[in-house]
């Protein structure tokens, strides 16, 4: 099963990714360890969650459509607005 998914930090923020091998147990993503680390300290790690949510998945897909996928929901959710997410791909675009 390919799915895609949604981290929600303790901050409100997101990270949306894929998961092509059907480890959904265990695989909780890629962001960037200097820009999560910036946004959580020693205190906050204490007690320290986050929630995966699956929002899209397919037993047929294919690896470029499960990719497309993944941009259009990084788009929709605003994952990649770094007020919002995690995501650092594709490049945040500030509408007018």
């Amino acid at each position: 099963m390919k799915v895609i998914y949604k981290i929600t930090y303790p901050n409100g923020k997101i990270y949306i990714g894929s998961d092509r091998t059907d480890s959904r147990l265990t695989y909780f993503g890629s962001p960037s360890k200097e820009v999560l680390e910036r946004d959580f300290d020693r205190v906050d790690l204490q007690d320290f969650w986050v929630r995966k949510q699956i929002l899209w998945q397919s037993e047929t897909a294919t690896t470029s459509e499960v990719l497309r996928w993944e941009n259009e929901l990084i788009i929709e959710h605003g994952a990649n607005d770094p007020g919002r997410g995690y995501n650092r791909r594709p490049a945040w675009r500030q509408s007018d």
